[in-house]
């Protein structure tokens, strides 16, 4: 267990066994004893690992060892092996603090994550995954108003959110389960527009593992889903109409800030419910590109962040289950730091969950 922290942390840093030798004034062969057990470094040399790899010590120490299993990464291609080796390594690091920190409750004060039972067993067509998307809306009490936190909504029905700071700026988000648990990851270098629309694609990756027919390719179902979930049809058809030869920028604007999508997503959806044809789509797309909005959109819409393990923590704290040093621990900060925060003394040292 402990060698194994030890390997997955210099991958995670992406140091090879001969770089992290050199950094720590060891051999080569040392480094590879200690990754297999069969030596264990000396609290000098433990140190000098950490200050390598960029983990805290407790990170070592931790009683259990999880895995990221059933990973869907969203442009997966494109990650090197060593960025992709840092993510999970991050994921692996925030999970098993929030798998620590549920434990130390008597009874899990976090709903688990259940798939609806009345979702269809098969989906052979577009119009299924639009049903879907509105009986996931249904079930979840969500209605067919706009979904103003996308990540809240989420974590209240089992799911753990993820963001990670100073990720490779490939990786726009995953999916996964650690210990059966399913997380979603997403990048916290993306407007709000684009990481709701990575939630919301890697939610559809849960909901569709297995259902879908040979013939729908299963990353254009779970933008289909993202839309359909995102932007119900009653609400895209009562902004647009049922039917455009054209539309105005504008109007993609103002379903962005009612809905929390981009203006790219806005327009697919339109052509998605055939309210514009291909054609309208292509045009406008050319439009898009020609003045640079597939990069950066003419408005932002605000970045979510993930509040539960932030509650977990305080709460825990509040009914005496941990002190101020194991809550500083689990944020992964000095004592100092969490007590500052903790009073109250300065609001801009609040800990994060993802620190």
């Amino acid at each position: 267990m402990f060698a194994e922290r030890l390997k997955r942390t210099r991958k995670a840093a992406g140091l090879s066994l001969r770089a992290l030798a050199e950094t720590m004034g060891l051999s080569h062969g040392a480094i590879q004893k200690f990754e297999k057990g069969e030596l264990v470094p000396n609290s000098t040399q433990l140190i000098q690992w950490a200050e390598a790899t960029g983990f805290r010590l407790e990170y070592f120490f931790r009683p259990n060892t999880h895995e990221l299993e059933g990973i869907e990464f969203r442009k997966r291609s494109k990650l090197p092996k060593s960025a992709i080796e840092s993510i999970k390594a991050d994921v692996l690091d925030q999970m098993e603090r929030f798998l620590e920190l549920e434990s130390l409750f008597p009874e899990s004060p976090v709903q688990a994550f259940q798939i609806p039972d009345s979702l269809p067993e098969s989906i052979s067509s577009w119009s299924d995954i639009e049903m879907l998307a509105e009986n996931l809306r249904h079930i979840w009490e969500l209605g067919m108003d706009p979904i103003r936190d996308l990540t809240e909504t989420l974590e209240n029905n089992g799911i753990k959110v993820l963001n990670l700071n100073n990720s490779d700026e490939r990786f726009d988000g995953l999916c996964g389960y650690v210990n059966q648990t399913p997380v979603i990851v997403v990048s916290s270098l993306w407007p709000g527009d684009r990481q709701r629309f990575t939630m919301a694609h890697e939610l559809g990756h849960i909901l569709l593992e297995g259902r879908l027919a040979d013939s729908i390719e299963e990353e254009k179902a779970c933008n289909r889903f993202a839309g359909a979930f995102l932007a119900p049809a009653r609400i895209v058809k009562s902004q647009l109409g049922t039917s455009r030869t054209r539309l105005e920028p504008r109007e993609l604007l103002f379903l962005k800030r009612e809905l929390g999508i981009s203006m790219l997503t806005a327009l697919f959806r339109a052509a998605d419910l055939g309210i514009i044809s291909a054609e309208t789509q292509k045009s406008m797309f050319i439009q898009f590109s020609k003045r640079g909005w597939r990069t950066q959109e003419p408005e932002e819409y605000p970045a979510e962040s993930p509040t539960l393990f932030n509650a977990l923590v305080y709460r825990a704290l509040g009914e005496e289950l941990i002190g101020e040093s194991k809550a500083a621990e689990l944020f992964g900060i000095p004592v100092a730091q969490f007590h500052q925060a903790r009073m109250l003394e300065d609001l801009n040292a609040a800990p994060s969950s993802h620190q």
